[in-house]
């Protein structure tokens, strides 16, 4: 098995799977029956002893607690890192409200969620079928997301993991961040990522960048499309505000959640945006 491989089988999965479409049952509104929810995946391929991935556990980027590649998995190799783009029926639908997420995005978020982890467990099953032992740390038992308070005088609350999805898409030179801490490739930064730890030796892609931010042409579109104020140029994104919003919309559209409108109707919202000029 080989990258090319890989990810033809990932592109046709998604193409073909029932769950890339709404289905009557669970639409939201009638408009959007049918609707796709996501483009063909993106790949992004790094070496499991890079050591972009111990810098992850210094306290100023994730902290001790980031599992290393080999920490999952003993005789990791390699780690793929995937970026699933949202189709332009979920990010236009995102445009047409400036405060509330739309039925498309919703459905993106929760029900395209849903794929996502559908298609790693079936990348996960076709290595390891192949003979190569494999994992996806955000769906393994020992992945741990939580909210804690980061013992500041403001009491301010923190979000952590033991795996970043982003900062791995980093790593395996799928793109750089933005100021809404979203991550920019070159299909954009809407849409969502996954990984899997796998012993298959694959050649590594090279990261055509050196700054974290690289990629962000820091126009500050994001920061007036946040419907709470929880991005800005100094500061970046404040997962705070950004938090107790999510919040409200998991009470106003139970069982779904989300927001987006710093991932949509900005520059990089499909592509990696161009540099302003010095």
């Amino acid at each position: 098995m080989n990258k090319q491989e890989l990810i033809k089988m990932a592109s046709a999965f998604v193409e073909n799977s029932k769950y890339n479409y709404i289905e009557k049952e669970i639409a939201i509104t009638e408009k959007i029956v049918g609707m796709k929810i996501y483009d063909s995946p993106i790949f992004g391929f790094g070496n499991a002893d890079d050591e972009y991935f111990t810098r992850l556990k210094d306290s100023a980027v994730v902290g001790d607690h980031f599992r290393l590649p080999k920490e999952w998995l003993p005789q990791a190799k390699t780690v793929i890192s995937l970026f699933l783009p949202f189709t332009e029926n979920v990010k236009k639908g995102n445009y047409l409200d400036d405060k509330w997420p739309s039925p498309e995005w919703l459905h993106g978020r929760i029900e395209g969620q849903k794929l996502l982890n559908n298609l790693c467990r079936y990348l996960q099953a076709e290595l390891i079928n192949a003979g190569y032992s494999s994992i996806v740390p955000s769906l393994d038992a020992d992945f741990w997301s939580k909210l804690y308070a980061d013992g500041s005088e403001a009491n301010l609350l923190s979000f952590t993991s033991n795996w970043s999805e982003r900062h791995v898409a980093f790593i395996c030179g799928l793109g750089t961040f933005g100021l809404s801490k979203g991550l920019i490739t070159k299909k954009g930064i809407a849409g969502r990522f996954g990984s899997i730890v796998t012993e298959l030796q694959i050649p590594p892609d090279e990261r055509s960048y050196e700054d974290t931010y690289e990629y962000c042409s820091k126009c500050g579109t994001c920061i007036k499309q946040c419907p709470v104020n929880a991005i800005s140029l100094e500061n970046g994104k404040d997962h705070n505000i950004c938090s107790r919003f999510l919040d409200i919309t998991a009470k106003k559209y139970k069982p779904r959640y989300g927001c987006g409108k710093c991932q949509v109707n900005v520059p990089c919202e499909s592509c990696i945006p161009p540099q302003p000029l010095e």
